[in-house]
Parts: C-alpha cells; sequence; structure tokens
C-alpha cells in the first residue's frame, strides 16, 4: 500500500484529513476498513518473521491497517513520534500508568481529576504497592514539595473535569523531569486542536478519542501518544499482553472524524464562550468557570497554552442540589447527559455522577459543590441554547 513520508511540510488541517493516509491496490479515496480479527501469511517462513518483527500484521490485538492510520494521525496532529489507540479513554489512562510502574513506586497528580482516574489512582495502584501523593495542581510549589525519590509520573488533566482548572505544562514539566520522572497529560477537553501538550514538555498525552475526536457521541476509544522510547520500552508489550485494543470499526469512525476536528472544536469553542458570557450575567448564576473568561484566574495562563478556551462551560446555581436538579429537569433543548464532545449540548451534574464515588471531602477539595452543572456545548444555534438555559434557570 503507497504511503507519503514527508508528513512534516503539511499544516495540521491537511494533517487532519491526509496524515497516514494509505492506499491498496483500488486507491480508494476514503480510508479502507478492514474488519478482520487475523492475517494470513504466504507460508510458515513469513509468519515466524512477523512474529520476530518483520513488518506486516499477525493479529488485529496486536496491530490492524485501519488502526494504524488512525494511530498514525493522531500522532501527527499531536506532535508526537507515535501512537496506540485503545478500546476507551480510560483504557487509554490505565494502560499509560500501569505499564511503567511497579510496587514501591510514586505517582503524583493534580486533586481536579476526572473520578474514575482518582479510582485507579488510589484503589488500583495502591493496591499493587504504588503510593500517591494528590496536590493542588495549580500550586508549582505544591507539586515540587511532593516529589520523592521514588517518584516516576506527575498526572494531570489540562483543563480539569470539571472544573476547567488549568495546569502549567512546561512548569510541572521542568519539575518532573529535573527529578526523573514522567510526565503524562490527559488532554480530551482541549483535543489536539487547541493545545498539544508535548510542545510544553509532557512526555506521554492521552485522550479519550470517545469525546472530541468522535465528536457525535458514538463510539467508544482512547490513544496514546509519546515516544518511540516509552513505546518500545515500557507500552508495547504492555498492550500487546494485556489487549485493551480498540475495535477496527470505531478507529474508522474516529479517523474520519479527524477530517471536521478542527472546524468542529472552533464552533464549539465560539458557542461556549457565547454561553459562558451568557451565564456569567445570570442573576440566578454564582459562578462561571471558562478558561478564556477574564473571571478566570489562569486566563493568561490558559491562553499561552490553548488557541481556544473549549467547549465545556461549569457554572454553579444560587441554592444546592435541588436547584441544580429543578434547572435540568427544566431544560427543553439540551440533553441531560454525563458524556460530553457530543454535537448535542449536554449537561450533568457532576456531584452525583462523574464524581459521585468521591468522597464528599475529597468532592470540596476538587471544587465540586452540589449546585455545580456542566455543560457540553454543542454545535446548535448558541442563541437557542442560551434561551433553553435561561428559561430553566428562571425555575429556580
Amino acid at each position: 500500500m503507497a504511503t507519503h513520508k514527508n508528513w512534516s511540510r503539511w499544516r495540521p488541517q491537511t494533517l487532519a484529513v491526509r496524515g497516514g493516509q494509505k492506499r491498496s491496490e483500488f486507491q480508494e479515496t476514503a480510508e479502507a476498513l478492514y474488519l478482520t480479527s487475523g492475517y494470513a501469511y504466504e507460508g510458515p517462513e513469513e509468519a515466524e518473521a512477523r512474529f520476530k518483527g518483520a513488518a506486516g500484521y499477525t493479529y488485529t490485538r496486536y496491530g490492524n491497517p485501519t488502526t494504524s492510520i488512525f494511530e498514525e494521525r493522531m500522532a501527527l496532529l499531536e506532535g508526537a513520534a507515535c501512537g496506540r489507540a485503545t478500546s476507551s479513554g480510560m483504557a487509554a489512562v490505565t494502560a499509560s500508568l500501569l505499564c511503567c510502574l511497579k510496587a514501591g513506586d510514586h505517582i503524583i497528580v493534580a486533586r481536579a481529576l476526572f473520578g474514575a482516574i482518582r479510582y485507579v489512582v488510589e484503589e488500583i495502584l495502591a493496591r499493587f504497592g504504588v503510593s500517591n501523593t494528590i496536590v493542588d495542581g495549580t500550586d508549582l510549589a505544591a507539586w515540587r514539595a511532593a516529589v520523592k525519590p521514588n517518584t516516576r509520573i506527575l498526572f494531570f488533566e489540562t483543563p480539569s473535569n470539571p472544573t476547567l482548572e488549568i495546569v502549567d505544562i512546561a512548569g510541572v514539566s521542568e519539575i518532573a523531569h529535573a527529578a526523573g520522572a514522567l510526565v503524562i497529560v490527559d488532554n480530551a477537553f482541549a483535543s489536539p486542536v487547541l493545545q498539544r501538550p508535548i510542545q510544553f514538555g509532557a512526555d506521554v498525552v492521552v485522550h479519550s478519542s470517545t469525546k472530541y475526536i468522535d465528536g457525535q457521541g458514538r463510539a467508544l476509544g482512547g490513544v496514546i501518544l509519546c515516544s518511540e522510547d516509552f513505546l518500545k520500552n515500557h507500552l508495547q508489550i504492555f498492550l500487546r499482553n494485556t489487549g485493551p485494543a480498540i475495535s477496527p470499526f470505531n478507529a474508522w469512525l474516529h479517523l474520519k472524524s479527524l477530517e471536521t476536528l478542527q472546524l468542529r472544536m472552533r464552533e464549539h469553542c465560539r458557542n461556549a464562550e457565547t454561553v459562558a458570557n451568557f451565564l456569567g450575567e445570570h442573576r440566578n448564576v454564582r459562578r462561571v468557570f471558562y478558561p478564556f473568561l477574564e473571571s478566570h484566574p489562569q486566563q493568561n495562563l490558559a491562553k499561552a497554552q490553548m488557541s481556544g478556551g473549549g467547549g465545556v462551560v461549569t457554572f454553579v446555581v444560587a441554592g444546592g442540589k435541588n436547584e441544580a436538579f429543578r434547572v435540568a429537569n427544566a431544560l427543553k433543548l439540551i440533553d441531560v447527559s454525563n458524556n460530553l464532545g457530543d454535537t448535542k449540548s449536554l449537561l450533568t451534574h457532576p456531584a452525583t455522577t462523574t464524581h459521585q464515588r468521591l468522597t464528599p471531602e475529597a468532592r470540596v477539595a476538587a471544587g465540586v459543590v452540589d449546585g455545580m452543572l456542566r455543560i457540553a456545548v454543542g454545535l446548535e444555534d448558541a442563541a437557542d441554547l442560551c434561551d433553553d438555559l435561561d428559561q430553566a434557570l428562571s425555575s429556580i
């Protein structure tokens, strides 16, 4: 199959459409979907050679032509040497941690973290002898103070879920590298269109491609972007033997969605900023979180790291859980859902959904209060979204 080798000369939108493109002898314009679990060989000699590392495929748990194009295109967009796709975002996060940690190691994570990731760090890793320290991700001094001789990984998401805190990627990377540790960044909220953590010093970037990369709420997936050394020394053998492989069909869906990612993210940001400004002026809203608002305490850092504020807006209504539920129940257009990154606007109550596993004390420490609502702003007309929010907020 023919392929172009010199991708470096092309700009991001061109890479999003053509990066990693490989065509079969049929010269198809849409990337081929290879729905196969196994592969045939010309003979046992070829099978032996491939199992010893020769180019080619042996089993879709190890690799698949469709998946390979998706992985290469994601690596090009993130500015990474290579990438590997997984069955979900949490599979990507878990694999990126488990592949290089062992009993006796130490990990530092930001406190503003998705609930399932907190569970992996505090429960699963701890069960196998990996200790952890949870810090205020916005405080570089806290990161520095938490480093121990056995610290191996510093992990955070930026912007964070759901409070949209911004972590200084370059600052944390400098601290980590001085201690011989790796930095892993969850970039799902920004996507490679708005932020490329590797250019600020991060070693590994993870995505839930279920979110903005798919962009239409259709299929699960995850991606790990990293260096050749990380892949060779840690990730590849872990993935091959534990099996969190993405379905080729899901990889194909996400690959095709990359073609419109930049266009969609531009509109998500435009709509989200409109919604954030509207909520900031509403009498029944006590606080609005959006990285590019002047009221955001880290607006300057957000603009230094990101080319847009993203598609998520979080706000706190007057009152607590009852008032937040009343607003959610009054919505006519916006759906109640814990997902994000869809073309449709989705609203959730983090304290009882994505962060319900945390103790009340941990939720407070993470800034997740009972009156908080998170809206993943979609691609509808922003005026209609504001009208819907206005009538719902008026119910309290």
